[in-house]
């Protein structure tokens, strides 16, 4: 490791703190004491160059003049990077429970749950947008809607509701066609859940275990019948009791997203058609009767309380 001190430039104060540069593992290094911390940076790798920041903060393009545009873009912007990492965390969880790693995608299913209630909460900065700040903008938006939102699309097509019809949305795009078409195709969440309980001993249908995967599923009186089994002895069935409830849980939140997504819209359009067509509010209120897991949620109905209860 070689070093030099950096001299002062024209206009530099005396006061300035000293660059001192350095080669370390074969990449110029500099370094400077800055309010009693010796700071350290490289040219390799920066955080701005990291997190592609320039790329990042050049994203934001409005399309009208109006200040509150702005809110609008970067709250969906977040909304989007989050619905990244939720596809991804959500591959993480299922490449575990394919592999029987219940305590790691324990781990993995919640920090899901964390990040859709951060998402729940997201909808209060979007709610400050009053119906008159939207209507300044709403109506250069065009035929622009959430509906054509690929990452939640796909979201749901991971976590178990696939409704093939949806993808006719991006047909002129042939990347996200081809990746929906894709995850349409694979065994959802629930789908690897199943095959984890049957695996166990579980007793699970054959045609819930081998089936097109891109066919919506459909609710069984015998999947039911074992997740009862296992809420109704949680000691012997402690892991896959935990899994139960943190996919129930992922679902409760998710949920709550979806409520107060809709909650946001009527708050600022009331009861107007969205800019993509849709029935708008009408639309996302039918999404609340969507269920990703249906026999964790009807089988609480058929619980009685055992003899140690």
């Amino acid at each position: 490791m070689s070093g030099s001190d950096h001299s002062k430039k024209d206009g530099e104060k005396a006061s300035d703190p000293v660059v001192r540069s350095f080669t370390q593992d074969g990449v110029e290094t500099y370094e400077a004491s800055i309010e009693g911390e010796t700071i350290q940076w490289d040219k390799h790798l920066t955080y701005g160059h990291h997190l592609q920041i320039d790329q990042l903060l050049s994203a934001q393009r409005p399309v009208s003049d109006k200040p509150d545009e702005m809110l609008f873009i970067i709250m969906h912007q977040t909304m989007e990077l989050w619905l990244k990492l939720m596809l991804h965390e959500t591959r993480v969880a299922i490449a575990e429970l394919r592999a029987d790693e219940l305590r790691k995608s324990a781990k993995t299913l919640a920090r899901l749950g964390t990040i859709v209630r951060h998402m729940v909460h997201s909808w209060d900065v979007l709610a400050t947008l009053t119906p008159p700040d939207f209507l300044t903008f709403r109506g250069v938006l065009s035929k622009a809607s959430g509906f054509q939102s690929r990452q939640y699309r796909e979201l749901e097509f991971l976590l178990g509701t696939k409704r093939a019809d949806l993808i006719l949305v991006h047909k002129d795009d042939a990347g996200a066609q081809a990746q929906l078409t894709k995850t349409l195709e694979e065994p959802s969440l629930y789908d690897e859940v199943l095959q984890v309980l049957a695996r166990a001993g579980l007793q699970i249908p054959a045609d819930k275990l081998e089936r097109d995967w891109a066919q919506p599923y459909t609710p069984d009186r015998q999947v039911e019948a074992a997740w009862l089994t296992i809420y109704s002895d949680t000691e012997t069935h402690w892991d896959l009791y935990r899994l139960g409830e943190q996919v129930t849980e992922l679902e409760y939140y998710f949920q709550e997203w979806r409520f107060k997504h809709m909650k946001t819209v009527s708050r600022v359009i009331g009861q107007k058609m969205g800019t993509g067509g849709s029935s708008g509010v009408g639309y996302l209120i039918k999404a609340l009767d969507l269920h990703f897991f249906p026999e964790l949620w009807s089988m609480r109905t058929r619980m009685e309380a055992g003899p140690s209860q």
